[in-house]
């Protein structure tokens, strides 16, 4: 996923899915439900992810190293506008292509390298979100598989040629009780609890929030016709696997002390196969400034108005 997030359509496809460890509230329920307004944090503020929380190609692009492709317009920058945190105590390090480790190791892009986006953390932090985990059970390529086996699916009229059903991409990853993707979760668990521990130890006064991905796929079941070219059985199973990856964002910021934020709910009905102008997620050809199937710029600012109401910023 981390060089496809730039490319075209196989960048496209790469979708990640983002996770938001802000602030990791030891104060927090883990509901992501509203706060003290008068207790709002003021920063500094570290914004840690990947491309649902860089913003690539949604103008305007900034920040360093440019293979991040880091937008002035995401989710953190709206929060920290909201917040009217300072630019001196406001750091987005997130990139394009990030995984768990990248959290503690310098990430090589396109162009440029980006520092372990531990180091932006310190005993001063008081604010942290962490969008991270997509990448590292290989969403990039689950989507890519399951959209070669859809457009087949589509010229061989429910037939690819090995006997499959309508849900011919799942039936690559399932086989009798090994569910592949799920194991990729699994893995993906532990590594985020050591991550989230480290968040908590390099900035132990930072009030942290997991923020899961928002909806990528529509929820009534029904296909995305040219939007995201999907047999129908693969809408319900690659949503089943967004939904699987964001539990398992809030059972691990549960378990670390922090607080989840859910944007999966407040953006059902804006999928990649809604219409134009209510979509917070572009389909394989984008219409809006933004890489494909990752959100836009409405995308952004829903994902940021969620969080402003877990942070007890929106009523």
């Amino acid at each position: 996923m981390r060089t496809s997030l730039r490319a075209g359509l196989a960048g496209a496809l790469a979708c990640v899915v983002l996770v938001t460890a802000m602030t990791l509230g030891r104060d927090g329920d883990g509901d992501g439900g509203g706060g003290d307004a008068s207790a709002l944090p003021t920063g500094p503020y570290v914004a840690l992810g990947d491309s649902y929380t860089a913003g690539p190609r949604i103008p305007d692009q900034s920040g360093i190293p440019a293979g991040c492709e880091r937008s002035a317009r995401n989710y953190p920058a709206l929060v920290a506008a909201e917040l009217k945190i300072k630019a001196s105590d406001f750091r987005d390090v997130s990139c394009t292509g990030a995984t768990i480790a990248d959290l503690s190791a310098p990430q090589s892009t396109d162009d440029g390298t980006n520092p372990a986006q531990f180091d932006a953390l310190s005993d001063a932090t008081r604010l942290v979100t962490v969008g991270i985990g997509g990448n590292d059970i290989g969403f990039a390529s689950v989507i890519r598989r399951c959209v070669t086996s859809g457009v087949l699916y589509e010229v061989t009229g429910g037939r690819d040629g090995d006997g499959d059903g309508d849900a011919p991409c799942k039936e690559r990853y399932v086989s009798g009780d090994v569910d592949e993707v799920r194991q990729r979760i699994e893995a993906a668990d532990s590594r985020l609890a050591r991550a989230l521990d480290e968040v908590g130890r390099r900035a132990p006064k930072a009030r942290v929030y997991v923020v899961g991905y928002p909806a990528i796929l529509p929820s009534d079941g029904g296909d995305c016709g040219r939007e995201l070219s999907l047999a129908p059985g693969d809408v319900a199973f690659v949503r089943a696997k967004e939904r699987e990856l964001n539990a398992m964002l809030r059972q691990r910021a549960e378990a670390a002390g922090a607080r989840y934020v859910d944007t999966y709910g407040p953006s059902e009905g804006h999928d990649a196969c809604s219409a134009e102008n209510t979509r917070w997620i572009e389909p394989l050809l984008p219409r809006s400034p933004a890489a494909s199937v990752h959100p836009n710029e409405r995308g952004e600012r829903g994902m940021a108005d969620t969080v402003l109401h877990a942070l007890g910023a929106r009523p």
